[in-house]
C-alpha cells in the first residue's frame, strides 16, 4: 500500500500519480486530500511549493470520475480560478498528469490567448475548467460557458487575487453558480480579507493549515545587500557573473523596470528574458519554456507574473525592488527551494526602501543575514532617529540672538532695507512698513 493510497484515492487515480512521478504526499496534501473526499469545504494554507495543486486536484478528478456525468455543452463541472495566466497554465499542466488515461476534458481560459479558440473549445462542455477571472466573465457574457452545472469551485492563491482587486468579478462568479456545491479556499498567506473571503464563500470549512501566515520556505536562504538604487544594476550583474551555470529569477517592482532591467542585462552580455503585463501570452509562455529548457539562465518577472513559475531548478531569487506588499515577498522567494531542494533568495535594499524591509521581516518574524552594506537598525531594538520638526509644525526654535543673520522680520535684520527700501533698517532706528497699495489707492480716490 503506497502512502497516498492511505489517503483514499482509487487505483485508477494511484497509477496515474505513479505516472506523475509522485510517492510521497506533502504534508498538505495528507491533510486536505481525506477532507475534501469526505466532502467538506476546505480553507487551505501552506507556503509556496508545497503542492497545493495535487492537494485540491488529486481527490478533485478521484470525485468526478465516481460521479461518472458528462458535462452538458457549454458547462462544466468544476471550475479551478487563478489569479495569473502562468498559474492557471501551470495547474492545467499539473491536472492533465492526473487525468492521463481517463475520460475527463480540461480547459484553460485565460486572457492574451484567442477568444474564439476558446469559445470553439468550450462548446462541447468539459469537465475541469481552468480559468482567470477576467476571460472567464468574458466568456460568460458571451454566453460562451454557463456554470449552472458546476459542482466544484476551487480559488488557488486567493490572496493574490484579492490583491489584484479580482473581489468584483469573484462576487459575479460565484452568483451564476450553484448553492450546493463543494469550495476550496487556497493561500499562501491569510490577511483578514481571506478570512471575510471564507465566511462568504465557504460553508462550514475544514482548516488546513501546514505553515504559519507569513512563514517563508524552509530551505530558502535570505540575505540582504543595503545598495544605493543607482548601484543596483552594478551589484546584479556582479552577483550574477559569480553564478553563470545557475537558474536566476529577477523581480522588478514595475513592468517598465522588468523590460529595461532584461534589456541592460541582455546588452551586458547576459542571457536573459522578462514576463509581465505588457507582454502577450505567446511571448510569457516562450520566456518560461526557455527558462525552464536552460535556454535562457535568467528571467526577469514582476509579481503578477510569476506566481505561475514552478521550475524546481531556479536556485537563486533576487529581489531587485523590494515589494510595497510584504506577503509578495515570500511568494517571491517561494520560487526556489521547490519540490524538497535548496535556494537563497538574495534582496537589494535602498535608503528608499528600508520601510519595506522592516515589513518583511516583521511578517516573516526572521531577520534576514546583511551581506554587505549597514543594517538601518530597525528590528535590533535600536531606534531610529526623530525627524527634525517643520516650523509651524511643533518644536520650539531657540530665539535668534541680537544681530543674527534671518528673515528680516525683527526690527535693524540686514535684510530689512532690501525687503522693504526702508534707509531707517540700518541707522537702528525703528522702521515702518509702508501703507498697503490699496490703502494708497483709497487715498487717492478720497482726494
Amino acid at each position: 500500500m503506497t502512502q497516498f493510497q492511505a489517503l483514499g484515492l482509487s487505483d485508477r487515480v494511484l497509477k496515474s500519480i505513479a505516472a506523475s512521478g509522485f510517492d510521497t504526499p506533502t504534508p498538505i496534501q495528507k491533510a486536505a486530500i481525506p477532507a475534501v473526499l469526505e466532502g467538506h469545504d476546505i480553507m487551505g494554507l501552506a507556503q509556496t511549493g508545497t503542492g497545493k495543486t495535487a492537494a485540491f486536484g488529486l481527490p478533485l478528478v478521484e470525485k468526478l470520475l465516481a460521479d461518472g456525468q458528462r458535462p452538458f455543452p457549454k458547462s462544466c463541472r468544476a471550475l479551478i480560478l487563478a489569479p495569473t495566466r502562468e498559474l492557471a497554465n501551470q495547474i492545467t499542466a499539473n491536472l492533465r498528469g492526473f487525468v492521463r488515461k481517463t475520460p475527463l476534458k480540461i480547459a484553460t481560459i485565460v486572457g492574451g490567448a484567442s477568444i474564439n479558440v476558446q469559445m470553439r473549445d468550450l462548446g462541447p462542455g468539459k469537465d475541469i475548467v481552468v480559468a482567470t477571472p477576467g476571460r472567464l466573465l468574458d466568456l460568460m457574457e458571451r454566453r460562451a460557458i454557463v456554470l449552472a452545472q458546476t459542482s466544484f469551485l476551487v480559488l488557488d492563491e486567493a490572496d493574490q487575487m484579492l490583491d489584484l482587486g479580482f473581489i468584483h468579478s469573484l462576487r459575479k462568479i460565484a452568483k451564476t453558480l450553484p448553492k450546493e456545491r463543494q469550495t476550496l479556499l487556497f493561500s499562501a498567506t491569510m490577511p483578514n480579507s481571506i478570512e471575510g473571503l471564507a465566511q462568504t464563500y465557504l460553508t462550514d470549512p475544514v482548516r488546513v493549515e501546514v505553515s504559519p501566515p507569513g512563514k517563508a520556505a524552509d530551505k530558502v536562504f535570505q540575505s540582504v545587500h543595503f545598495v544605493g538604487q543607482r548601484a543596483k544594476a552594478d551589484l546584479l550583474k556582479k552577483c550574477l557573473a559569480e553564478r553563470e551555470d545557475d537558474l536566476s529569477l529577477v523581480f522588478a517592482r514595475t513592468k517598465h523596470g522588468a523590460e529595461k532591467l532584461m534589456k541592460h542585462l541582455v546588452a551586458s552580455g547576459f542571457s536573459a528574458a522578462s514576463i509581465h503585463g505588457n507582454k502577450s501570452q505567446g511571448q510569457r509562455d516562450r520566456a518560461i519554456r526557455d527558462f525552464r529548457s536552460g535556454e535562457i539562465r535568467i528571467l526577469v518577472a514582476t509579481d503578477v507574473a510569476a506566481r505561475g513559475i514552478d521550475i524546481p531548478g531556479v536556485s537563486h531569487v533576487y529581489n531587485f525592488d523590494l515589494p510595497q506588499v510584504a506577503e509578495n515577498y515570500v511568494h517571491r522567494i517561494g520560487r526556489t527551494a521547490r519540490a524538497g531542494a535548496e535556494g537563497r533568495a538574495i534582496a537589494f535594499c535602498s535608503p528608499e526602501e528600508t520601510k519595506m524591509l522592516r515589513d518583511i521581516e516583521r511578517l516573516t518574524n526572521v531577520p534576514i543575514t546583511v551581506a554587505s552594506g549597514d543594517h538601518p537598525g530597525f528590528g535590533q531594538g535600536e531606534k531610529r532617529p526623530a525627524r527634525k520638526p517643520h516650523r509651524g509644525q511643533g518644536g520650539n526654535r531657540p530665539p535668534r540672538q541680537e544681530g543674527e543673520a534671518g528673515s528680516g522680520r525683527n526690527n535693524g535684520g540686514p535684510n530689512r532695507k532690501k525687503r522693504f527700501g526702508n534707509p531707517a533698517a540700518n541707522s537702528g532706528k525703528p522702521a515702518q512698513r509702508p501703507p498697503r497699495r490699496r490703502n494708497r489707492n483709497r487715498n487717492r480716490a478720497a482726494a
